[in-house]
C-alpha cells in the first residue's frame, strides 16, 4: 500500500489546482518554456524535487487529461508562492495547447508526482536526450558546480543548458549543427565511462537512448538511474495505466518512477523498422477504387452532414473531396422529428433529425443535377421505412446518372415492430437482396453499430449482393433534461456521433475487415470507415485497420475545412513514411 502523503494535520502535501502563466515562449524549434506560478494553500505543501513531474493541462482545453511534464526548474518566491518551469515539446493536441498559452492564462496542475533523482558520491555522468534534457538539467543544477559532466544529445541545435555548471559539457547533434556530429553513441561509450571514472550515470531521453545508456553502464559496471516516459491517466498510482515491466514485476512510472535503477528495467525491442520518405519530386497517389468507381482520394463527406454538396462551397473547393454522400433520402418527402433535434455532449453530439429530406423524385429533379456538376463522386444515400419504399427508391435512382447508392439499413422496419433492418442478419439480407435486384448500380451498404452481431450482418449483406460496406452509423444514446426530469428528445433515443465514438467505430471496422478478409478472394469487398474521424491521424488509423476510404461528418460542423486538412495530412504522412499509394498501408494493422 502507498503511504498517504499528508502533513501532521491530515492535509494533503500535494498541489491540485490552477496556476497562473507568467511566461510562455518558444526557445527552440517546437520546444517551449512554460513558467507558472502556484499559490499554495498551506506552507506544508511541498516543492518539486529534481526528477519529479506535474500533470499539466490548460484550463481551456479540448483534451481530457493532464500531460505528465517533468520540472525543469522550481523555486519558492515565498512560503506559499511557488514558481515552476517546464520545457515542453509540442507533439499532440494537449502539448500544443500548453505551448501557446499567454501571460496570465491559467493551467491545471497536479503534483509534484513521482520519485526523484538521488545523488550518489563521486564524479557523476548526466545525460539528456532531446526534451529529456529538462529533468536531468534540473537535477544537475542542484549539484555542486564541476561535480559532474553533462552529455546533451539533440536532433539539431541545443536548449535547456543555461543553468548548468559542469566540468565538461559535451553536445551531440544528429545534423552536426552543434558539437559532435552524431547521436550520444558518438560521445559516450563504456570505455569513456571507465576512463573518466564516473561513479554513476543519470539519464533521461528517448527509449533507444536509455537502452543504450543502460547497456554501456552495465559494461562499465557503473550504477545507472534512468527517468522514463509513459502515457498516464491518474498520475497518482491508482489506475495502473502507466506500468512498465521490470525484473521485479510491473512497476508504475507515476509512483515507483519515473526514475528507476537501470538494473531492473527491461526495454522491449521495437517491432517495426522506420520507413524512408518518398524521394523528392515523387508525389503519393491518394486515389482509391471502390466497386469499380475511382475516387481521387479516400475522403468522402458523410451523409447527413454535407447536404447535397452545396452548403460548404463558400468555405472551400468541394471538388477536392474524393466523394460526397447525399443527405439521407426516402421515397416520399419527410419532415423529420419534432422537438429538440441536437445537443452537444463531450466530444460530439446527440442528434434526432429524423431523416428530413425532399424525397427521391425531388432529389432526382432538383438536387442531383447540381451534385453531378461537382468534380467529385456523388453518392445517393437511400433510406426507407419498408421494403417497398426501398425498392421503389432504388428503381428511380437506377435510371439516373448517379454513380453509386449508399443503402442506409439503420432505418426502422415498420413490419417488424420498428426494429432496424440492419439489426439482424436475416432482415439485412432481405433488404439488401431486394434492393440489389432493383438496381444495377454499385451498392454500398451502411451498417448500424447497434446490431448485436455486426460481423454477421456484414457477411449477410455481402451474400445479398453488396459491392461495399460503410460503417458505422450513429450509436443509440439518451439525454435527460435535469430541470424537467424528462428525456431531451421526443423519440427518447437519438444518435451519438463525433470524436467520442471513434474508438468504437474503429474497432467495428477492424472486426468487419477481418471477417471480409477471411472470405474467398472473389467475395471480398471494400469497407468504408466512418465514425468520429476529425483529423488525418484518425483517417490513417481507419485505413491501417483495412478501410479503403473514410467518411467525415460531425467534424465538419466544428471546422468546415476538416476534410481538406485530412487530405493534406494524408499526403504529408504518405510522403514522410514512403507510401506511394493508399494500398501500401491499407490493412497493415490486420497483419
Amino acid at each position: 500500500m502507498d503511504k498517504p502523503e499528508i502533513d501532521k494535520d491530515g492535509n494533503g502535501i500535494l498541489f491540485s489546482g490552477n496556476a497562473k502563466v507568467t511566461e510562455c515562449k518558444e526557445i527552440h524549434s517546437n520546444v517551449f518554456l512554460l513558467e507558472t506560478e502556484l499559490e499554495l494553500e498551506r506552507k506544508t505543501q511541498v516543492s518539486p524535487l529534481p526528477g519529479q513531474f506535474y500533470l499539466v493541462k490548460s484550463t481551456r482545453s479540448n483534451v481530457q487529461f493532464g500531460r505528465p511534464i517533468s520540472v525543469y526548474h522550481a523555486d519558492r518566491k515565498s512560503d506559499t508562492i511557488l514558481r515552476v518551469q517546464f520545457l515542453i515539446l509540442q507533439k499532440g493536441e494537449g502539448t500544443a495547447e500548453l505551448c501557446h498559452l499567454l501571460k496570465n492564462d491559467l493551467v491545471e496542475l497536479s503534483g509534484p508526482l513521482g520519485n526523484s533523482f538521488k545523488k550518489t558520491e563521486g564524479k557523476l555522468c548526466i545525460c539528456g536526450g532531446g526534451i529529456g534534457v529538462a529533468p536531468v538539467a534540473n537535477f544537475a543544477s542542484s549539484l555542486p558546480p564541476k561535480s559532474y559532466d553533462f552529455y546533451a544529445s539533440f536532433k539539431s541545435g541545443s536548449y535547456g543548458l543555461e543553468k548548468l555548471e559542469p566540468e565538461k559539457l559535451i553536445i551531440t547533434t544528429d545534423d552536426g549543427s552543434v558539437g559532435i556530429h552524431g547521436m550520444v553513441t558518438a560521445a559516450l561509450t563504456s570505455d569513456i565511462i571507465k576512463k573518466e571514472g564516473y561513479s554513476a550515470i543519470y539519464a533521461c531521453g528517448p527509449t533507444p537512448m536509455l537502452a543504450y545508456i543502460q547497456k554501456i553502464a552495465k559494461e562499465a559496471d557503473v550504477k545507472c538511474f534512468l527517468s522514463i516516459e509513459k502515457k498516464m491517466l491518474c498520475g497518482a498510482g491508482a489506475c495502473l495505466g502507466c506500468t512498465v515491466r521490470t525484473k521485479e514485476g510491473n512497476r508504475r512510472v507515476c509512483k515507483d518512477g519515473p526514475v528507476f535503477n537501470a538494473e531492473i528495467l527491461e526495454f522491449e525491442k521495437p517491432e517495426f523498422a522506420k520507413r524512408n520518405p518518398l524521394p523528392l519530386g515523387i508525389e503519393p497517389d491518394l486515389s482509391v477504387e471502390i466497386a469499380g468507381i475511382k475516387f481521387k482520394n479516400p475522403v468522402i463527406a458523410a451523409s447527413g452532414t454535407f447536404g447535397f454538396g452545396q452548403n460548404y462551397r463558400g468555405f472551400f473547393d468541394v471538388s477536392r473531396l474524393g466523394g460526397i454522400s447525399s443527405k439521407g433520402l426516402t421515397l416520399a418527402p419527410k419532415g423529420g422529428n419534432s422537438g429538440e433535434r441536437v445537443i452537444e455532449v463531450s466530444s460530439g453530439d446527440i442528434n434526432s433529425i429524423g431523416l428530413e429530406n425532399p424525397g427521391v423524385p425531388h432529389f432526382i429533379q432538383n438536387e442531383l443535377p447540381e451534385m453531378l456538376k461537382l468534380d467529385t463522386v456523388s453518392i445517393a444515400n437511400l433510406a426507407g421505412h419498408d421494403l417497398d419504399s426501398y425498392i421503389k427508391g432504388a428503381e428511380l435512382l437506377d435510371k439516373t446518372p448517379v454513380p453509386a447508392i449508399e443503402l442506409n439499413i439503420s432505418c426502422p422496419n415498420v413490419k417488424a415492430g420498428g426494429m432496424a433492418w440492419g439489426i439482424n442478419p436475416e432482415a439485412a439480407f432481405t433488404c439488401v437482396s431486394a434492393v440489389r435486384k432493383a438496381t444495377s448500380k454499385p451498392l454500398i451498404v451502411k451498417l448500424s453499430p447497434n446490431a448485436p452481431d455486426l460481423v454477421s450482418v456484414a457477411l449477410a449483406c455481402i451474400k445479398a449482393g453488396a459491392n461495399a460496406l460503410s460503417l458505422i452509423n450513429t450509436i443509440q444514446a439518451v439525454a435527460i433534461d435535469i430541470e424537467s426530469g424528462r428525456p431531451v428528445f421526443d423519440n427518447i433515443k437519438a444518435g451519438l456521433c463525433g470524436p467520442a465514438v471513434k474508438p468504437i467505430a474503429l474497432r467495428m471496422v477492424y472486426d468487419v475487415v477481418k471477417a471480409v478478409n477471411s472470405l474467398p478472394k472473389e467475395q471480398q469487398i471494400p469497407v468504408i470507415g466512418l465514425g468520429g474521424i476529425s483529423k488525418w491521424q484518425d483517417a490513417v488509423e481507419f485505413i491501417m485497420a483495412g478501410a479503403s476510404a473514410i467518411q467525415v461528418g460531425t467534424a465538419t460542423f466544428s471546422n468546415p475545412k476538416t476534410m481538406i486538412e485530412i487530405i493534406e495530412g494524408l499526403k504529408k504522412f504518405m510522403q514522410s513514411h514512403g507510401y506511394k499509394k493508399i494500398e501500401d498501408f491499407r490493412g497493415i494493422a490486420q497483419k
